[in-house]
């Protein structure tokens, strides 16, 4: 007798990912407050202003003219952010297989059915 994986219901699934993804958009409100590079900043200091603004925070928002332009992260933070939202992605899949919203047929059909719409 095998020992089966345990699966967690759709429930518990799609707390976890709220979860995340509230987790991440506080943390980015707080970031984002406290961490703006101007682009004057950038052109003197080099990559030494994005070190040093990193150092302590995942991302910093670059500003020109005072505009929000750009955002740098470490690339930890972008790997884990785009591990989330592949994780979104499958989720949805799993769920639109789940409820029966996928066709099987050629992709020529679908594309046909694709501009039906």
């Amino acid at each position: 007798m095998q020992n089966e994986p345990v699966k967690c219901s759709n429930l518990v699934h799609e707390f976890y990912l709220t979860c995340i993804i509230l987790n991440h958009i506080v943390n980015r409100t707080i970031y984002q407050v406290n961490k703006m590079i101007t682009a004057n900043d950038l052109k003197i200091k080099g990559i030494a202003c994005l070190e040093e603004s990193l150092a302590d925070s995942p991302e910093a928002v670059i500003t020109v003219r005072g505009k929000e332009c750009f955002v740098v992260m470490k690339i930890e933070h972008y790997h884990y952010l785009r591990e989330m939202e592949l994780e979104a992605a499958l989720y949805e899949t799993q769920q639109d297989v789940a409820a029966g919203r996928f066709s099987k047929g050629s992709v020529d059909q679908h594309v046909a059915e694709l501009f039906a719409e």
